[in-house]
């Protein structure tokens, strides 16, 4: 039996979605009426108003629809955008009448809809496309949020992107090479404007590098994105060339080079307000360049030591240690796990006007107002180790050594640490022990190690958990195997696994998080490295000390509910 409507004003102003709901009682006349009157009002449609006032949600608003008109129920977010038909409707078609075509077969076209008594939008398309319309219903968020990204992606993005506002400058112009005698068309509008949207996509997804690589048969692009690199286009393989060119003129490197690897750097202006920082490498493979390029956001090391993941006594052991007045902090790990920024976030601690800090980077990644930055050149001739002795003439009292490559540059770090100034300097090994064996093979006496290294502190980055996340059980010799202990397993936790939504693009993973291994250099190691002993032997004193190795530290986090087991297990050793 049909509902009876408040009034025969309300009933006049009413959408056929307020008259279904009604009839089928799922709306009362009083909510009926006054979500009217405020779509009325504030000039929106009915279903927009519904939901603003929490009456309904998208989910079951769909499920109504596709059951009481008898239309198919699609669910949108599971749904390739990727394979979405290009120019069926008008763009502007889509954006006001609120419906994306899915695919085209024959004379008929499928039309994403979320409100299937707009029969103004279903007549406008028939008309536009001479085609037979069948509705398909989805949910209205996220026919929103799927037609807000494309009408994004096909404008905004281009006119930002290609705008008078975006402007690449250049940085480091004394240290770049000679360009003349490339031939390549480097100013080939479609390749720059292609280059612009790659960049803008990478910073808008979070991404930390760019890949460029080509092979015989394609070209392939790909960004690595919370750890993992993941496809993003394989544009056709005659561009390699131009492309390799505008990357190399921007970055201020030889085009005509292509037998060597090269590094550079770019910055990409954004607007006034915002600039992007790249740090450009080349390496020449069998089918042509490939270049790597990696974002550096500046901002990550001003925000302070709680946001990287260090647990509180491991934070408090940091702070103790590069507070001291001299010695050498060492930080290490691979390539990607986020040294600069420790190191950098630490400097930012200790950045007060009574304190002079000299860096010596290769290059500086990040800039720091009120701190001595050097970039290293080996073609001028400013190596590590000619930086280091002119900051020691600089009366420096914190020295930053961007990497120890060498027995020179360990020499002159270790002695300048051994005189009165606090070093920090970068290694790359697997983990804290391993560093002072590493020293040692690179010929610094082990007297010498021991007399100046306060802390080495190992790291990782792990994938963090998106929100989605769902508690799952895993059994109890799986999770020992993994490294916890029996007095662990108290049944007042349960591990977490990834699920995926829209917001983590279904990996079920969204940003990452830092694993540490943090081990301050105590009088029993002293022995054991001025003894020569092997870093088993350190492992094993470090480990009656308390320190956590890098699984450890990683399985807190599963405790915590921060990442997932499976994250830890591959980014750890036990």
């Amino acid at each position: 039996m049909a509902a009876v409507l408040p009034s025969s004003a309300s009933n006049n102003a009413m959408s056929g979605l307020a008259r279904a709901l009604l009839q089928a009682g799922q709306i009362t006349p009083q909510q009926a009426d006054a979500t009217a009157k405020q779509a009325t009002s504030e000039k929106i449609a009915f279903i927009d108003a519904l939901f603003k006032s929490d009456i309904m949600n998208p989910a079951r608003l769909a499920a109504f629809c596709s059951q009481t008109f008898g239309y198919p129920l699609l669910d949108l977010a599971a749904f390739n955008s990727g394979n979405l038909p290009d120019k069926i409707i008008d763009a502007k078609l889509m954006q006001s009448q609120r419906v994306i075509a899915l695919a085209k077969r024959g004379n008929k076209v499928l039309i994403a809809i979320s409100d299937p008594t707009n029969s103004q939008a279903l007549d406008q398309i028939k008309f536009q496309t001479q085609l037979t319309v069948e509705p398909i219903i989805v949910d209205h968020s996220t026919l929103l949020k799927l037609i807000e990204k494309l009408g994004h992606s096909a404008e905004q993005d281009l006119t930002e992107l290609i705008g008078d506002d975006l402007e690449i400058d250049f940085v480091e112009e004394d240290l770049a090479a000679p360009t003349e005698g490339g031939t390549t068309d480097i100013d080939d509008a479609p390749v720059v404007k292609f280059l612009q949207k790659i960049l803008v996509d990478a910073i808008n997804l979070g991404a930390s590098d760019l890949h460029f690589e080509p092979f015989e048969k394609f070209y392939r692009i790909r960004f690595r994105v919370d750890g993992v690199l993941r496809d993003i286009a394989q544009p056709p393989l005659a561009i390699k060339e131009k492309l390799a060119s505008r990357i190399k003129v921007i970055s201020k490197l030889d085009i005509s080079e292509k037998r060597v690897p090269q590094d550079g750097r770019m910055k990409l202006v954004m607007s006034k307000t915002r600039s992007i920082d790249f740090r450009v490498s080349t390496l020449p493979t069998l089918f042509g360049e490939k270049i790597v390029m990696r974002i550096l956001d500046g901002s990550q090391a001003t925000m302070g030591i709680e946001a990287l993941g260090y647990d509180p006594d491991q934070k408090e052991t940091l702070m103790n240690a590069i507070q001291r007045p001299y010695g050498m902090v060492l930080v290490t790990g691979p390539t990607g796990s986020g040294k600069t920024v420790s190191l950098y976030t630490c400097l930012n601690i200790l950045n007060k006007p009574g304190i002079n800090i000299s860096t010596a980077a290769d290059p500086a990644e990040i800039t720091l107002p009120g701190v001595n930055q050097v970039n290293v050149n080996d073609r001028a001739g400013l190596t590590f180790p000619v930086a280091l002795k002119a900051f020691l003439r600089q009366d420096p009292d914190i020295i930053m050594v961007g990497e120890i490559r060498d027995l020179e540059t360990a020499d002159i770090a270790i002695k300048a640490a051994q005189t009165g100034h606090m070093v920090f300097s970068t290694l790359h090994t697997n983990d804290a022990p391993a560093t002072l064996t590493r020293l040692m093979n690179m010929g610094v006496a082990p007297f010498n190690i021991a007399s100046s290294v306060i802390l080495i502190t190992a790291q990782r980055l792990a994938r963090r958990l998106c929100t989605c996340k769902q508690t799952t059980v895993i059994p109890d010799e799986a999770l020992l195997e993994a490294g916890f202990h029996d007095e662990d397993l108290d049944g007042t936790w349960l591990p977490y696994k990834p699920v995926g939504c829209e917001r983590c693009s279904g990996s079920g993973y969204k940003g990452r998080l830092g694993i540490y291994q943090i081990m301050p250099i105590s009088e029993e190691i002293e022995h054991i490295i001025l003894s020569h002993g092997t870093s088993l032997e350190i492992e094993a004193q470090a480990k009656k000390d308390g320190v956590l190795t890098l699984r450890e530290a990683g399985l807190r986090k599963v405790k915590q509910g921060m990442t997932s087991l499976e994250e830890i297990l591959g980014c750890t050793n036990e």
